[in-house]
Parts: C-alpha cells; sequence; structure tokens
C-alpha cells in the first residue's frame, strides 16, 4: 500500500518536473499525450503499471513515453517503502516523505534544466524549518518547538554561508563559475531538514560522488573538461545518504579517527 501510494505520488512529481519550468499549469489539462493531446484513461493513468501496458507508447498515436515516468513512480514508491521502514508510523515519516519527494523533484529539474527554480528551493527552506520546529514540539512541548526551530535556522544559515563561500571561492580560483545559485539555498534547505552535522556529511558525500561522476563522464567522453554539469542531483543523493544511514557514517567515522579510550 505504502509502495503504491508512493508511486503515485512519483506520478505528480513527474507532472511538476515537466510543467513547472515550462510555466505551465500543474491541474490543468489533464495526463495527455504531448503529441496527439489525447487524454490519458483511468488504467493508462496507473503508476507504473500504466506504461508497461502501453508497451511504452501511446495507444493512439504511437509515440514513445519515456521510461523516466515508470522509473520516478517505482523510485518514489521505492523511497516510501524505505522511509516507512525506517521510521514507522510518525511525524518524521510524514517529513521525510515530503522531503524526498522534494529532493526528487528538484534532481530532476536541475538535470532537464541546470536550474533549481526559487519556487521549490524556498517553500522547501520554510518547511523545514517548520518540520524540525514540530518534532521539538512533539517531544517536549514549546521549549523543543523553539529550540528545534532555532537549531533549523542556524544550521540553514551555515548551509547557505558555507555552499557561497564555496562557490565565490570556487569561482575566483577556477576563473569560471564554480557552482550555481539555486545550490547553496539548496544546501541550506537540507541544513533546515536534517541539521548542521549530516549537512556536512552530506557535503562532503555530494562532492565526492560528484567527483567520481565528473571524472568517469569526462573519461568516457560524456564530458568535456570544464563543461558546467548539475549539482543538485548530488547534494539531494548526498543527502538521502545522509538521511538513512548518517548517524552510522559519523559514527563509524568517528571511531575509527578518534577512538575513545
Amino acid at each position: 500500500m505504502i509502495f503504491s501510494f508512493g508511486a503515485a505520488i512519483g506520478s505528480f512529481l513527474n507532472v511538476v518536473v515537466y510543467r513547472l519550468p515550462a510555466a505551465l499549469s500543474l491541474l490543468w489539462p489533464p495526463s495527455h499525450c504531448p503529441r496527439c493531446r489525447h487524454r490519458l484513461g483511468p488504467t493508462e493513468n496507473v503508476p507504473v503499471l500504466g506504461w508497461l501496458w502501453l508497451r511504452g507508447r501511446c495507444r493512439w498515436c504511437k509515440t514513445p513515453i519515456s521510461p523516466r515516468y515508470p522509473l520516478v513512480e517505482a523510485a518514489t514508491g521505492c523511497l516510501f517503502v524505505l522511509v516507512f521502514w525506517q521510521f514507522g508510523w510518525s511525524y518524521a515519516t510524514l517529513g521525510n516523505w515530503l522531503f524526498l519527494s522534494w529532493l526528487l523533484t528538484l534532481s530532476l529539474i536541475d538535470l532537464d534544466t541546470m536550474t533549481l527554480p526559487n519556487v521549490l528551493t524556498q517553500p522547501g527552506l520554510v518547511v523545514g524549518l517548520g518540520f524540525q520546529a514540530l518534532l521539538g514540539w512533539h517531544a517536549t512541548g514549546w521549549p523543543g518547538f523553539a529550540s528545534g526551530l532555532f537549531l533549523a535556522i542556524a544550521s540553514a544559515a551555515l548551509g547557505i554561508w558555507l555552499f557561497d563561500g564555496i562557490r565565490i571561492g570556487g569561482s575566483v580560483f577556477l576563473g569560471q563559475e564554480a557552482m550555481g545559485d539555486g545550490d547553496p539555498l539548496l544546501a541550506a534547505a537540507i541544513a533546515a531538514w536534517l541539521g548542521w552535522p549530516l549537512l556536512l556529511l552530506t557535503g562532503f558525500l555530494a562532492c565526492g560522488i560528484g567527483a567520481v561522476g565528473g571524472g568517469l563522464a569526462i573519461a568516457l567522453g560524456w564530458l568535456q573538461r570544464r563543461q558546467a554539469f548539475p549539482f543538485g542531483p548530488f547534494l539531494a543523493l548526498g543527502a538521502v545518504l545522509s538521511l538513512f544511514w548518517g548517524e552510522k557514517m559519523v559514527t563509524a567515522y568517528l571511531n575509527l579517527f578518534f577512538p575513545v579510550y
């Protein structure tokens, strides 16, 4: 049931990814073939299965349908199951479902357009602050609300200052734009959701995975040296890894390099 719910959310995320950068309405017209404009029927709209039933083509004009649509739906369903498996029935589950849906949407838009729209990053930051305040209130009442909100604000400030510093310093060192303007705001929002310790881990993982991925892409001829590529998906991937396994990774690191005698 949770996978099905997540896949349905993933279907809506596909709509957002396609329509938001194009300044189209998210609600109207309903889902349809972009070529022949045929409106999808109930069976054609079933997440994952609809694409399989159609064999990846429009029933009417036979235009190929990108396999990314069912992959996003399946990935969202799997993420929802993983969140529930780790957090159970809790406010954290609801918040992290929203957090991961937001990250996935921004990652796909960044891959498509090399932009991180403020219409998504700014609300994500605000909701992250509210999420931490809600968790604090649920734990200890109003004192927890205040401390959770303060910690989230401080973490977000660290995130945007740190990544703005990296962006400016990298641009000076490389002699070209090193990072987009949206990446520091995305980092601030991730910090608000996860806290500053996991933000640092997220940044480390994103840089490491991005360096390896970029190096492989250059070696395979997919990228040219100094060619820009989106960093948002790497930040999002680092945040996902930090959410599920961050505490274990930090603990393992501390035990390895700073053992307690």
